[in-house]
Formats: structure tokens, sequence, C-alpha cells
């Protein structure tokens, strides 16, 4: 399934909708669809090699979770196609981006748009932390660091059973503060899951703030070789760079792309909030008219009436 919009059209379909949905509803992920924006859409618009969905396109409510006596129970990896030997899978490591995944799933024809209005909705599949039972997801990476090692173990049985499809991660860089993180990559270079492939949103924040604030990280690109990854550091807004990077000889290795980005792309007004740029609610009335006047210019569209 192939989305006919151009690579840089889904990114800024994208940052529209983040922006319209946290205007709306005074609060969400701006920085986050601001950096992470062309990854996302060049997974899903020309990377990935994805069947077409195989759940509704308005989200089912939550239905429960895994068990015997559960047939309803569904993952949101649906979203992504049925997981076949010849297709790749997805695997989305940090749950936070979930209302930039849903926006990308929008914007490539996946989801409908009418199911970001239940984001964060009692009873509803489309968490504000992504869940595996999210549109997207397919499993929960609810604790920051997991989803190279879950993506990895993946790709490792894929592998072993002879699949063609390769398995991918979006990741952040925060999760290179996380132990496990190192632990996977080190156990791909020993059993040479060279079909593992990642790309890392590189914008040096996280929850709590800047991530040198928190604790400095170093030179991540050297200490992934060194760790048995073959690693290439890209500018994440660059597209053309993320079609040269994917193509870097990895045998025996799992590929990884860091992809530096700014968390203010295309909102430049974010910088009046760092570096608390994790979740972004609106102070006052007036901070959320002048953040949507902003945005709107920066975007090219005009400004969300959010009157009710």
């Amino acid at each position: 399934m192939r989305n006919e919009k151009r690579t840089e059209d889904v990114a800024l379909g994208i940052r529209r909708r983040v922006f319209e949905h946290t205007i709306r509803n005074n609060g969400g992920y701006l920085s986050q669809a601001c950096s992470a924006a062309e990854q996302l859409a060049w997974l899903y618009n020309e990377q990935l090699n994805l069947g077409a969905p195989t759940l509704p396109a308005i989200p089912k409510p939550f239905e429960g979770v895994p068990s015997p006596n559960n047939p309803n129970y569904h993952t949101g990896a649906g979203y992504n196609g049925p997981a076949t030997p010849d297709l790749d899978r997805l695997f989305i490591a940090p749950a936070h981006y979930a209302l930039v995944a849903y926006a990308t799933l929008i914007e490539v024809g996946r989801m409908d748009e009418a199911g970001l209005k239940m984001f964060n909705q009692d009873g509803s599949s489309v968490e504000m932390i992504g869940a595996e039972h999210s549109p997207g997801m397919e499993v929960h990476n609810g604790t920051l660091g997991i989803g190279l090692s879950t993506a990895a173990g993946l790709a490792y049985g894929r592998r072993l059973k002879g699949d063609k499809g390769k398995t991918w991660v979006f990741m952040s860089d925060g999760e290179v503060q996380e132990g496990q993180t190192w632990e996977a990559i080190q156990a791909a270079r020993f059993h040479g899951i060279d079909n593992l492939h990642a790309i890392m949103d590189v914008n040096d924040q996280q929850c709590d703030g800047a991530m040198d604030s928190v604790m400095e990280v170093g030179d991540i690109r050297r200490k992934m070789i060194e760790f048995g990854a073959a690693c290439i550091e890209i500018d994440g807004h660059d597209l053309d760079a993320m079609r040269q990077a994917v193509n870097e000889p990895h045998e025996g290795r799992p590929l990884i792309i860091l992809a530096r980005t700014s968390p203010f792309k295309s909102m430049q007004i974010l910088e009046e909030r760092f570096p608390r740029l994790h979740y972004v609610r609106f102070k006052s009335e007036d901070e959320r008219a002048r953040f949507n006047t902003s945005i709107a210019e920066d975007l090219g569209v005009d400004p969300v009436d959010y009157a009710h």
C-alpha cells in the first residue's frame, strides 16, 4: 500500500494536525512533531514495505487486555498491515510520540481523521501514551528503552524463520540513557541481527528537560559503533539524507540512523518554552492565542478556531 502524497507534504501535514490538536485541546506534544515529522513521514510514505490495514479506519474502543477469555483483543499493529513474512514491521519505541504517530497514520491514509478526536478519551484505544492496542502500536514500550530490545528479538526470530521483511524501530535519544538499549545493540551484533533497522530522533530533549541537564550521553555514534552497530549520523530534517543512510552497509550488524533534529522546527515560538518542551500546556489564554497565531503563520495555515 503506497500513498501518493509527497513525503514533504506528509511531514507538513503531521505538524499541522498536531498543532491543531494542541490548540484545540489546550495542550499537546508539539516539539515531537517538530523534530520527528520527516522521519515518520519517510518511514511510512517511502521506506516501509507494509500491507493494507487490517483494522477499521475509525479505531475500535479499548477491548481489554490479552487473555484466553478475551477473543476481541487486538493490537494496534493492524494499522501497519498484516504480519506476514515478506512485509516489514515497525515499533514506535517512545510511547509519548503517539500523537505524532496517529497524525502520521492519518496523513498516509491508514487511519481516519476522526480517530484523533478519540485521543485520550475514556474507553478509547487512541491512548495519550501509546499502548499495545493503540493505532500503529504492536507492543507497549512504556518503559523507555525497551523498544530496541523488543525489535531485536522479533528480528532475530524472523531471521531464523527465513522471513524477508525487515524490522524497524523508531527511537528517541532519551533511550540512550537506559542500559537496555546498549545491551540490545551488543546482543544484535553478537547474533548478527542485520535485519534490524532503527532511526533515532536526536533532538537533545527529554521529559525532564534538556538531555545534558539530566545525564550527559557523550558521542552516541561512537558508542553505538563500539557496541557493534553500523551507525550513521544525518540531518533529521533532510529526506535525501535518510534515503542515502538506509543504504549504509551493515552486514552482520544492526543499522542505526541518528537523525539530528530541532525541537522548534517550523514552530519557532517554542523556543520560549526551552528547556521544558516535553508537553506544552498553555499557561494562559493570551499565550494560547500567541502560539496559535505564530505557529499558524510558520505552517502556512489559518489560526485554529477553538472557541467553544
